[in-house]
């Protein structure tokens, strides 16, 4: 791509522009052309006469740079010609009072992408900037989070989905006035428009700015895509360029033939996508919930099978679970059942599919217990179903299924063949007012079920915990190095090494990143819906990346180690002493394991109904007030409410795949998170800091994913799972609209990138086109 003589750029500001950032604007540009390698450099020309802009002229450039250039400026003719230019490819780069210039025009509204606030403020304001794309050569190698001072520019418009943001602005770390835009405060964005490319950007503000390396690399970026000098995919969060499309019809009448309750999926190398049904039938279907009855809660757990082949639906196999006790009181519904799967890394080879579930014939009506288990079968290539006699019992222990809830369920592999298996504390808040799960009274045939520490807490239980074990050929397993605890720990006999997470409450979704093996996980918080000063804090849906072994909180601290307040008998009404996170100690009496355990370690994400991230003062011991007038978010683009966290998947994009619906490098490396309901709940693509994702670090920035993976009673409404397939869509399980329940609703989705490639395309880069223009 030749650079020098052969690219122009024009640079233009209005005759009466404040002289000193007019000629900082140009002196940057100037400098970015002459100092660029050989072959990204290019000659600019600045000028405050709008006679320049004809059709003959404007030819002679590759992008025209619009600095301090509010204002009605062009005459209908020259704003015509400037028109037509775009039109035939020509570029576009915006500068602040850009967004000011010709107001009246609605293209030119359009090519910008936003209009200021009347109320924008006027003082130059130091604030953060969050670079959210990580590859667009506007912000490739900028650092996360940019402080810088600027002017920054309310919008009487959010142009977010219409155009691709590349940053944003934090609004908490500035004073935005009255018009201010909130979390999703666009600050600089680009677009393919009528023919050419449009790059804005609201910095720019003052002349001190343009001397910064950091905006000068900005600036760069956006020449370069402008001029035709690099390709870059300016559409990638332009919600129109997204499709989703329902893949599943509804099941016939009494028959789960296309799809059971939905509960997990995982997809083959080959595309097809294994989805789970845990155990609830067709709506109205009968359940049994009496105790003396042998039949008590059996269900059908269903895998289904989605070819992209043949865009056919097919039943693979079904177990008999327990789990099918409809829904009502906590000692009625149960969440029980098939749960979870997980394809072997070498299944096209071997046809091994590994399963999380509770038999039914395993239960024991008398003392309302069951075993619950991780299973290996073999899936028989000629019928393409599960062969149930080649079932191997990888893992199983106890659960108690007196009360209901939180089986958790989810499992995924590491790259070096480590199976991950998320198990829920299989206990009741109900008895704690819906603060800690922490109450040692109420037992059932000696077994506690609302005393979380017995489980999630206990280091030596398998529930609540986050398991991670190496399958053996021979249906066995052994441990990894780098668990929470070896099983030879001090004391003998009180801690599984199959532990590498502790404290989590209900991890229905995990997901291990390839590229890092990071396990990214997300847990349902108890049901308190506003924090006390008495018990602690509400109800906090949780994320985390966790990088390592470790202890999580439940129940004694959750969110940024917020502590609970200790129960004990013989009056668990009344408050004891408030948790340590730091020191932490398991005196629960049903406790089996270890009482001092590891300290509460932070969580990246955490929300209640009030809104994401709470956070209070602390006194001198570290205990948080919990008053909601104290209150501060430190999340605000996150809301509570119904509260179901399912975290979904960390997307890698593959250069080399040829897939034409592959979602495009934008979202290379963004972690995905959900709720299971829709409206104010999250719905987002987040991007973490290395540097400190794994001690609890907040997400750097957050793209809502509300539009692109459609809400509503129409749409996705009830997230249940969601991964990338290896064409580089993202297929994702719709519960339904009842619970326990197969619904006409439930199915399984798949959102495709209709966008096209990145632009310039490889015909219109310099060098190819250049001369045709003159």
């Amino acid at each position: 791509m030749p650079g020098g003589d052969d690219v122009r750029v024009l640079v233009f500001h209005a005759p009466d522009a404040p002289e000193d950032l007019a000629a900082a604007g140009a002196r940057a540009v100037r400098r970015i052309g002459r100092e660029a390698p050989a072959q990204t450099r290019f000659r600019t020309r600045v000028t405050d006469d709008a006679a320049v802009f004809t059709g003959a002229s404007l030819r002679r450039y590759n992008a025209v740079v619009f600095l301090s250039s509010g204002g009605d400026l062009l005459t209908d003719a020259q704003e015509t010609a400037f028109r037509a230019y775009v039109r035939s490819g020509g570029g576009f780069v915006g500068l602040h009072d850009a967004a000011r210039a010709e107001p009246e025009s609605a293209w030119f509204t359009g090519l910008i992408g936003a209009r200021p606030a009347a109320q924008s403020p006027g003082a130059a304001q130091r604030a953060v900037v969050e670079v959210g794309d990580r590859v667009h050569p506007a912000t490739d190698g900028l650092p996360l989070e940019w402080a810088r001072e600027d002017v920054w520019l309310n919008w009487r418009e959010n142009p977010s989905g219409r155009v691709h943001t590349v940053a944003r602005v934090r609004e908490r770390s500035y004073a935005p006035g009255e018009s201010a835009n909130g979390w999703d405060h666009p600050v600089s964005w680009c677009r393919d428009y009528d023919g050419g490319r449009s790059f804005y950007t609201g910095l720019g503000g003052t002349a001190a700015g343009y001397d910064g390396a950091n905006f000068r690399k900005h600036l760069r970026g956006a020449l370069l895509w402008t001029t035709r000098l690099a390709r870059a995919d300016c559409g990638a969060t332009v919600t129109g360029n997204y499709k989703a499309t329902r893949l599943t019809e509804p099941n016939r009448p009494d028959a789960l033939d296309r799809i059971g309750e939905p509960h997990g999926l995982d997809i083959a190398e080959d595309g097809r996508v294994f989805f789970i049904g845990r155990g609830g039938g067709m709506p109205g279907s009968p359940v049994v919930t009496d105790w003396d009855d042998p039949r008590i809660g059996l269900g059908e757990g269903t895998v289904h099978v989605w070819d992209p082949d043949t865009g056919e639906v097919t039943r693979a196999g079904t177990l008999e679970v327990f789990g099918n006790k409809g829904g009502g009181d906590e000692l009625v519904k149960n969440e029980e059942g098939l749960l979870g799967i997980a394809l072997d890394p070498d299944f096209l080879t071997n046809g091994r599919v590994y399963l999380h579930w509770t038999p039914h014939s395993g239960i024991d009506r008398e003392r309302h217990m069951a075993q619950r288990r991780v299973s290996r079968f073999t899936l028989d290539r000629t019928s393409g179903t599960l062969d149930l006699s080649s079932e191997k019992v990888l893992l199983s222990w106890p659960v108690q299924i007196h009360s209901c809830c939180h089986a958790g369920g989810g499992m995924d592999f590491d790259s070096a063949g480590n199976l991950y298996v998320a198990t829920g504390d299989t206990n009741s808040s109900r008895f704690s007012d819906g603060y800690s799960g922490n109450n040692p009274e109420p037992d059932f045939g000696g077994v506690s079920f609302a005393d979380a520490r017995r489980t999630a807490g206990n280091t030596n239980d398998l529930n609540g915990k986050i398991l991670r074990v190496h399958p053996e050929d021979d249906g066995t397993y052994s441990i990894p190095e780098g668990n929470l605890f070896t099983g030879d720990e001090a004391g003998g006999g009180k801690t599984r090494p199959e532990i590498y997470v502790m404290g989590v409450r209900n991890p229905a979704r995990i997901f291990v990143d390839q590229e890092t093996d990071w396990l990214y996980a997300g847990w349902v918080g108890p049901d308190a819906a506003e924090p006390s000063p008495v018990w602690g804090p509400a109800k906090y849906d949780t994320f985390a990346v966790i990088t390592s072994a470790g202890n999580q909180g439940w129940p004694y601290c959750m969110g940024n180690r917020q502590p609970y307040r200790d129960r004990t008998l013989p009056d668990p009404t009344q408050p004891q002493d408030w948790y340590d996170c730091d020191a932490l100690r398991n005196t629960s009496p049903n406790n089996t394991g270890l009482v001092d355990i590891p300290p509460a370690r932070n969580n990246n994400v955490w929300y209640a109904p009030q809104g994401g991230a709470p956070d209070f003062p602390r006194n001198g011991a570290g205990v948080p007030t919990y008053r909601t007038d104290d209150q501060t978010f430190r999340l605000p683009w996150l809301k509570g409410g119904g509260q179901a966290a399912m975290t979904g998947p960390v997307y890698r994009y593959d250069a080399g795949s040829n897939s034409e619906t592959k979602w495009p490098a934008y979202w290379d490396g963004k972690w995905f998170v959900g709720d299971f309901y829709d409206g104010e709940q999250p719905r987002h693509a987040l991007v973490m800091d290395p540097a400190n994702a794994g001690d609890g670090g907040l997400p750097v920035h957050a793209e809502s994913l509300e539009q692109i993976v459609p809400e509503g009673e129409d749409g996705i409404r009830n997230l249940m799972d969601w991964k990338f397939g290896p064409d580089g869509a993202l297929y994702v399980l719709d519960y339904g609209r009842g619970f326990f329940t197969a619904h006409e609703k439930s199915a399984l989705w798949r959102v495709t990138y209709e966008g096209g490639p990145p632009t310039p395309l490889p015909g219109d880069l310099v060098g190819d086109r250049h001369a045709q223009e003159g």
